[in-house]
C-alpha cells in the first residue's frame, strides 16, 4: 500500500464519513425553530417549565453544532496535517531520489576518477617502461660500444703481440744461432778440460799410490813401537776401558746402573726417573679402559653394538645383573656412564672386553659392598678426625690477617700435568682396606694456552683440549662490596658482600683452584660449600690430574631410570626426591671442585639431570624465556634442597653436538652452562655460589653421530656436595 493509499485510509476517509452524519443533524437544529414558532402561534404561550425546557433544549442544540463545528474544525486540521504530512513525505521522497541521484553521480565520478588514476597509473607504468626500455637499450648500446671497443684493443693487441712474437723469433733465432756457436766453442773447451782432468787424475793416482805406500809402512812402524811399549808396562795397571761413543751410525751406550732414555720426540718431555716406561719392562702395555688411550699410530677399533633394543632395554632396568657397558637404549645410544664413554672414544670395542673384564673380576667383591643409602654412609672412608677439623680450620682460614689488594688477581695456569698413558689397575675397595695390583706410567705433559676468550681460557693438555672459566663475575653480580686480600702461601682470599650482610668467603690458590668457600648469614652463621684441604700447603701440584684413572670401571648397580632423568619425558617426577639421593657408589675421600669437573669418573659417581626442554639453537647459548618455565620444577626442587642445607653445591654441564670445531664447542658448551646458572639465579633465586660450571662440548655425545642431533645440545645437573666436601654426621 502507498503512502497515499494509507493518508486516505487513515485521515480522509473517516473525515468524510463523519461530514455525511453531522450535516442532517446540523438542519435539524436548523429547522427547530420555525417549527417551535409555526406550534407557538395557534397555542397559548408555553409555561415557564417549558420554556425552561426549550432553553435547554437549545443549549444542548447550540453545544451539539458547536462540537459539530470543533469536530470538522478537527477534521479539517486532520485533513491539512495529514495533506502537510503526504508533502512532506514527497519532499522526503524527492530528497531521497535527489541523494541516490547525488549519490550515483558521486559513484560515477569517482569510478571516473578511479578509471582516470588507473590510466594515469598505467600511463606512468609504460613510461617507466619505456624509460627502462630506453635505459636498458642504452646500456646494451654502451655495452655494444664497450664490447666493440675491447674487440678493437683485443685486435690491436693481438697484432702488437703478433708483432712481438715475430720480433721474439727473430731473437730466438739469433740467440740459437749465438747458443749453438758458444755450445761448439763449450764443446772443444770441454774436450781439452777432458784432457786436462784426465792428466789430473793419472797424477793424482800415482800420488795417492806413493801415499799410501808411505802411510803403510808408518803404520807398521808405529805397530812395532806400540807393542814394544805394551810389554814394557806392568799387568797391574790394566784396566778394561768402555768406550763412551761409536761413530758411523753405532748405537749409544750408558754406563752400568744407568736406566737408558727414550728418544724424545717433538713437543714430549722425558719420561720421570725412577718411572718405569713400557719399553722398559719389555712387554707391550695395552690401552687401559681406564684411560682409554690406544698409541697414536694405531686405529681406534669401531664400537659395534650387537644387542637389541629389547637386550638393551632389559640392562637398563637392572645393570647390576651384566659387566657389559651399559648403553642407552634408543636408536645410536651412548654409554651411560661418561668414563664408559670415554672409553670408547679412545679405546673403542677393545677397551669395551676390558671393562667387561675387569668388571667380572670385581663382582665378587663390590657385592659385599652395599649402594649407599645416605650422604653420610657415601663417605664412610673419611675419617672422624677430620670431620671434626673442618669447622676451625675454615673459620681460621676467613679470619686469617692477610695483605688487602685492589685489584682482583690473575691466576696462573699450571705449567704441567699428568696424563696417564698406560694404566693396569685392579684394586677396588673393601670395607676401608685397599688391594692394590696397579701399574701406572705418568708422563709429565707441558700445558699449552690455546686461546683465551673472555673469562674463558681454552688449554692443550696432552692430546684433550679443556676450557676452563672464571666464575667470579657471576658471583660478584648485585654484590655491594668486593675486596681481596694475599695470604700465606700462596693463597688469595676473596670476600663477596651481598645486601643485607650476607658474605662469600672463598679462598683459592695461585692456579684458581677453590680450596674453601663457605656463606656466612647475616646472623653470623657459616655454611661450608667446598672444602679441599689438601690444596692448603704451597707444594708444587700438578693442576688437572683426573685422579679417576686411579679407580676401577664403574658398574651400574641400579636402573638407568633412577640413574638419568630426562625432564622432557619425565615431566611429573619429583625432582627433589631424585637430587636428595646420595651418590650411587662409595666415595674415597674429598675431592677438589676441579678435580671433579675433569674427571668422568667421579661425576659418575652422582646422578643426573637432563635438561632435554632447553633445545639451544645450532651454535647458539641463548635460552629463551618460553623454555626457561620448563625449568621451574627443577629448580624449585633445588631450593628445597636448599632449604634443608644452604651449604649444597650443584655441577651444571654444558655439552654440544658433534658438528664444528674441538676448540670452539668447548667455549660454545660453557657459555651454555653458565646461561642455564644465571638464569636459575636471575629467575629462580638460586644462590650462585652453589652453582659450578663447566663444559665438555662434544666429549660425551648423548646419540652417537656426527652431524647435528638437538638430543646432544643440552645442559646437566649433578649435586656433587658428596664429592666436595666432608659431611655432617647424622644424629
Amino acid at each position: 500500500m502507498t503512502f497515499r493509499s494509507r493518508l486516505f485510509a487513515t485521515v480522509a476517509l473517516p473525515v468524510l464519513s463523519t461530514a455525511l452524519i453531522a450535516t442532517p443533524t446540523l438542519a435539524d437544529a436548523l429547522m427547530k425553530p420555525f417549527e417551535v414558532a409555526q406550534e407557538s402561534t395557534g397555542e397559548s404561550q408555553p409555561s415557564e417549565e417549558e420554556l425552561l425546557l426549550q432553553q435547554q433544549q437549545q443549549q444542548q442544540d447550540d453545544e451539539a453544532q458547536r462540537a459539530a463545528e470543533d469536530e470538522q474544525q478537527r477534521q479539517a486540521e486532520e485533513q491539512k496535517a495529514a495533506e502537510e504530512a503526504e508533502r512532506a513525505a514527497a519532499e522526503q521522497q524527492a530528497a531521497e531520489e535527489e541523494a541516490q541521484r547525488a549519490a550515483a553521480e558521486a559513484e560515477q565520478r569517482q569510478a571516473e576518477e578511479q578509471k582516470a588514476a588507473e590510466e594515469a597509473e598505467r600511463a606512468a607504468a609504460e613510461q617507466k617502461a619505456a624509460e627502462d626500455e630506453a635505459q636498458r637499450a642504452a646500456a646494451e648500446e654502451e655495452q655494444r660500444q664497450a664490447e666493440e671497443q675491447k674487440a678493437a684493443e683485443e685486435a690491436e693487441r693481438a697484432a702488437a703481440e703478433q708483432k712481438a712474437a715475430e720480433d721474439e723469433a727473430q731473437r730466438a733465432a739469433a740467440e740459437e744461432e749465438q747458443r749453438q756457436a758458444e755450445e761448439q766453442k763449450a764443446a772443444e773447451d770441454a774436450e781439452k778440460a777432458a784432457a786436462d782432468q784426465k792428466a789430473a787424475e793419472d797424477e793424482a793416482q800415482r800420488a795417492a799410490a806413493e801415499a799410501e805406500a808411505q802411510r803403510q809402512a808408518d803404520e807398521q812402524k808405529a805397530a812395532e813401537e806400540q807393542k814394544a811399549l805394551d810389554e814394557q808396562k806392568p799387568a797391574t795397571e790394566e784396566q778394561a776401558e768402555q768406550p763412551v761413543q761409536q761413530q758411523d751410525g753405532g748405537t749409544s751406550e750408558t754406563t752400568a746402573g744407568e736406566s737408558e732414555q727414550p728418544a724424545v720426540g717433538e713437543g714430549e718431555q722425558p719420561a720421570v726417573a725412577g718411572e718405569e716406561s713400557p719399553a722398559d719392562t719389555g712387554t707391550d702395555q695395552p690401552a687401559t679402559a681406564e684411560t682409554g688411550e690406544t698409541p697414536v699410530t694405531e686405529p681406534v677399533p669401531e664400537v659395534v653394538d650387537t644387542m637389541t633394543e629389547a637386550e638393551k632395554q632389559e640392562i637398563a632396568e637392572d645393570p647390576a645383573k651384566t659387566d657389559e657397558t651399559v648403553v642407552l637404549p634408543v636408536e645410536n645410544g651412548a654409554a651411560v656412564l661418561d668414563s664408559d664413554k670415554d672409553a670408547d672414544n679412545a679405546g673403542g670395542q677393545e677397551s669395551r672386553e676390558q671393562r667387561r673384564k675387569k668388571r667380572e673380576e670385581l663382582r665378587a667383591q663390590e657385592e659385599d659392598v652395599p649402594v649407599p643409602e645416605t650422604d653420610d654412609a657415601a663417605q664412610a672412608t673419611i675419617s672422624e678426625e677430620v670431620r671434626e677439623a673442618v669447622p676451625g680450620r675454615i673459620e681460621a682460614a676467613i679470619k686469617e690477617e692477610g695483605k688487602r689488594v685492589k685489584e682482583a688477581p690473575d691466576f696462573a695456569v699450571p705449567e704441567t700435568t699428568n696424563i696417564i698413558n698406560n694404566t693396569v689397575i685392579n684394586n677396588t675397595i673393601i670395607n676401608n682396606n685397599t688391594v692394590n695390583n696397579t701399574t701406572i706410567d705418568n708422563s709429565v705433559t707441558e700445558v699449552k694456552i690455546v686461546e683465551r676468550v673472555e673469562n674463558r681460557t681454552v688449554l692443550e693438555v696432552g692430546d684433550q683440549l679443556i676450557v676452563r672459566g672464571d666464575d667470579r663475575p657471576r658471583l660478584r653480580r648485585d654484590s655491594e662490596e668486593v675486596y681481596y686480600d694475599n695470604l700465606a702461601r700462596g693463597r688469595v682470599r676473596e670476600t663477596i658482600v651481598r645486601p643485607g650482610g650476607v658474605e662469600i668467603v672463598t679462598i683459592y690458590n695461585r692456579y684458581g683452584d677453590i680450596i674453601q668457600r663457605s656463606r656466612v648469614g647475616r646472623d653470623g652463621r657459616e655454611y661450608i660449600l667446598v672444602y679441599a684441604p689438601e690444596l692448603e700447603d704451597d707444594s708444587p701440584r700438578p693442576g688437572l690430574v683426573d685422579v679417576g684413572y686411579e679407580l676401577p670401571p664403574m658398574r651400574l648397580r641400579i636402573p638407568v631410570s633412577d640413574y638419568i632423568i630426562d625432564t622432557s619425558s619425565n615431566p611429573d617426577r619429583d625432582y627433589y626426591d631424585f637430587l636428595a639421593e646420595p651418590p650411587v657408589e662409595r666415595v674415597e675421600r674429598v675431592y677438589t671442585i676441579d678435580e671433579v669437573k675433569h674427571s668422568a669418573r667421579l661425576r659418575d659417581k652422582v646422578r643426573r639431570i637432563d635438561l632435554d626442554t632447553i633445545t639451544f639453537a645450532t651454535g647458539s647459548a641463548d635460552v629463551p624465556m618460553s623454555q626457561a618455565r620448563t625449568l621451574r620444577s627443577v629448580a624449585e626442587a633445588m631450593q628445597k634442597v636448599l632449604d634443608k642445607d644452604p651449604g649444597e653445591t650443584f655441577l651444571i654441564e654444558g655439552h654440544t653436538d658433534a658438528v664444528g670445531s674441538d676448540k670452539s664447542n668447548l667455549v660454545l658448551s660453557d657459555e651454555r652452562a653458565e646461561s642455564v646458572a644465571s638464569l636459575l639465579t636471575d629467575v629462580y633465586g638460586i644462590p650462585p655460589e652453589n652453582l659450578q660450571t663447566q663444559g665438555y662440548g662434544e666429549r660425551f655425545l648423548k646419540v652417537k653421530t656426527q652431524v647435528a642431533e638437538q638430543q646432544n645440545r643440552r645442559v646437566t645437573i649433578r649435586r656433587v656436595t658428596t664429592l666436595v666436601r666432608p659431611m655432617a654426621r647424622a644424629n
